[in-house]
């Protein structure tokens, strides 16, 4: 298992003499252990998904999974009689995970082996492992955040989403109108800097800079008054996003500097970043300040200078950048704009704190 990232995204269970104890089609009653319940729960609670990959009738385990009390906390569920390898290798592309995030539980060391064997990248537990999962490191997050807690409840959120999508036979703006879209922008507090800091490290496409910032660098910004540490959340009718983004900004009566900006690339196609960026270019219209944003190209952030770039930030010169302390690494660009008003959102409701007051 060298070489496996860290952290297990999904564990994927399998169902007999597994999760239940029994064997469905044979027994035709099983049981559910506490210990196994209480993993399920742990698990979910720290913000693990979790799956089903079973061989065996689908409706008859599905309903076995609800009268258990336990259906809500799989996010996928392939049961049926193919292959284990090919069940688990659909959960990691529905779910958009690599493989290596994904980890695998069964009683039966064939099936293990089968699975090794077609996705070496995944770790495979024996069921007798079942008691030591909630130690393991890898089931163990360094941090928890109020996202992670409800991260099974987005994830289904989400399918039930595409899935709306996928259906939708008008023009997109008008899904984008059917789903009741909200953001919030608000000042980060202490106990969003975890989620903060994973947004900084995690976000890649949407990130401006691509620099991370831990937790030590973002609560000095936040005890900072010239800088504004900015969250966004967003949700709609099916349920919470979650924080999506974050916007350091350094404050002076004249200059505003947007150091980062990232969002998350789930709510790319929802335009979360032109709206945040609008936003803020309004607020800065308001206080009569310049900006200046920084860009750092990445392999992977090109989209990022086309939103600067459309939202009207250029090159130019400008004596205000000439107050900035030299940018720390070569590579950053000092993107200029003059502000003015921005419309408002036309697919999203938008509550946001007053900069221009401050």
């Amino acid at each position: 298992m060298s070489g496996l990232s860290s952290t297990v995204k999904c564990l994927v269970w399998d169902l007999d003499n597994t999760l239940w104890k029994g064997v469905l089609l044979e027994d035709g009653e099983v049981l559910l252990d506490d210990q196994v319940r209480e993993v399920i729960v742990g698990l979910d609670s720290r913000g693990i998904l979790q799956a089903v990959a079973s061989k065996n009738h689908h409706d008859h385990a599905w309903e076995r999974l609800v009268a258990l009390g336990i259906a809500e906390y799989f996010v996928v569920a392939r049961i049926g009689w193919g292959p284990k390898s090919q069940s688990i290798r659909q959960i990691a592309d529905e779910l958009s995970f690599a493989y290596d995030t994904i980890a695998f539980v069964d009683d039966q060391p064939a099936e293990r082996a089968e699975v090794e064997f077609h996705l070496p990248q995944v770790r495979c537990y024996p069921a007798d492992r079942i008691p030591q999962l909630l130690s393991l490191p890898e089931l163990t997050p360094k941090a928890v955040t109020v996202d992670s807690r409800r991260r099974r409840q987005m994830y289904q959120a989400n399918l039930l989403r595409q899935a709306e999508q996928e259906s939708f036979t008008g023009p997109s703006v008008e899904f984008l109108r059917s789903l009741d879209l909200t953001m919030q922008i608000g000042r980060a507090t202490v106990e969003d800097l975890s989620r903060v800091e994973e947004l900084t490290l995690r976000t890649s496409q949407m990130n401006a800079t691509g620099v991370h910032y831990s937790g030590g660098d973002l609560r000095a910004l936040l005890d900072d008054p010239g800088h504004e540490v900015l969250t966004v959340t967003m949700g709609d009718r099916f349920g919470p996003h979650g924080a999506v983004g974050v916007a350091l900004l350094e404050v002076g009566p004249a200059l505003w500097h947007l150091k980062l900006l990232a969002t998350s690339c789930r709510v790319v196609s929802y335009g979360a970043g032109t709206t945040v960026l609008n936003w803020l270019i309004g607020e800065a219209a308001e206080a009569g300040t310049h900006l200046v944003a920084d860009f750092r190209p990445t392999t992977r952030n090109r989209i990022m200078e086309v939103a600067y770039r459309f939202a009207g930030f250029t090159d130019e010169h400008c004596q205000c950048r000439d107050t900035l302390r030299p940018a720390d690494d070569s590579d950053t660009q000092r993107l200029h704009l003059t502000p003015g008003p921005r419309p408002a959102p036309a697919t999203t409701r938008l509550s946001a704190v007053r900069l221009a007051a401050t």
